[in-house]
């Protein structure tokens, strides 16, 4: 059975606060950390690609795998530089490894947690599978209308899924996707990114609970039962709902927006990579993966730890 063995990430040094985001947009830096739950978020230099945020949190979740080298590598993006190629290609050449297969997805917000679900039916054909995730969405926020402008921020994170047992073994995935709104959230070209945040709200409220419902009752597990809910840090009021939705206290839902702001693809790998640090669970404890996006697609995954946690993984 395909496990999570290592995670990994990394966050630019810059830190934009709301009190200097405020004085650009020309807004209130309280009112900010009221409608999203973020205080601040990391911004890349501008000499700095989503390449080189992907290079380091892959080295970084390589770093404490201690593990085998991946056998194919799969990166999520959707703040790539250029049409193509994507980044997976350079990323894997940057981190030595020339010759295996580096599979683009070119997607926000979810891509981390498709990347997961791709790895675990790759990883028993393919070996370790090294999935990365990165994104430069400041930028094109910042040329985006002010609801869209407070959100974004940049980094990467990663994760290494092992064919065989050990740390977080992945039970099951559920995917959805459904393009009749691909006009309420997207970033073109040129330009800023768009966004109707009246739809994707109300579509995030809905399909999150219902997809990570679908999960657990497919597999007899109350949504009590499960020890952390680790999603897409999107907005800190739509994770607030989401759990409300499910019946379970906000603290199940781990959460760095207030720091990260929302990094899109990467923001779950992050999310997760700062949650394995502190978390603590016995040999058995399900845990919960959620994400909500451009597409939109959506979607939820479920592992179990292996063993007692954190000795389970690095």
């Amino acid at each position: 059975m395909p496990s999570i063995h290592s995670f990994g990430r990394h966050l630019p040094e810059r830190i934009v606060h709301n009190s200097e985001l405020a004085q650009t947009l020309g807004c209130d830096a309280d009112w900010i950390f009221r409608i999203s739950g973020i205080e601040e978020r990391r911004v890349a230099r501008p000499d700095e690609t989503v390449v080189d945020l992907g290079v380091a949190a892959a080295q970084d979740c390589l770093n404490r795998s201690g593990g085998p080298a991946p056998g194919l590598i799969i990166v999520a993006s959707g703040s790539c530089e250029r049409r193509f190629p994507g980044p997976a290609a350079e990323i894997a050449c940057r981190l030595g490894f020339t010759v295996i297969p580096a599979i683009d997805l070119p997607m926000a917000s979810t891509g981390g947690l498709f990347g997961i679900a791709l790895a675990d039916k790759l990883a028993p054909s393919y070996g370790p599978v090294l999935v990365v995730a990165a994104e430069k969405m400041f930028g094109p926020a910042t040329a985006s209308p002010l609801d869209v402008a407070i959100l974004f921020g940049d980094g990467a994170g990663a994760c290494l899924v092992t064919p065989d047992s050990g740390g977080l073994h992945i039970l099951d995935s559920a995917l959805h996707s459904e393009g009749s709104n691909t006009g309420n959230l997207r970033l073109d070209l040129a330009g800023g990114i768009t966004m109707n945040g009246l739809a994707v709200i109300r579509s995030a409220s809905r399909r999150l609970p219902e997809v990570i419902q679908e999960l657990l009752a497919k597999h007899g597990i109350e949504p009590q039962a499960i020890a952390a809910f680790l999603t897409h840090q999107a907005n800190q009021n739509l994770i607030d709902r989401v759990a409300r939705a499910i019946g379970v206290p906000s603290a199940l839902f781990f959460s760095n927006i207030r720091r990260c702001g929302n990094t899109s693809s990467a923001s779950i790998l992050i999310a997760a990579s700062e949650w394995i640090e502190t978390a603590s669970l016995s040999s058995g404890d399900p845990i919960c993966f959620a994400a909500f996006g451009a597409g939109f697609h959506w979607g939820a995954l479920l592992a179990r730890a292996a063993g007692p946690f954190p000795a389970g993984l690095p």
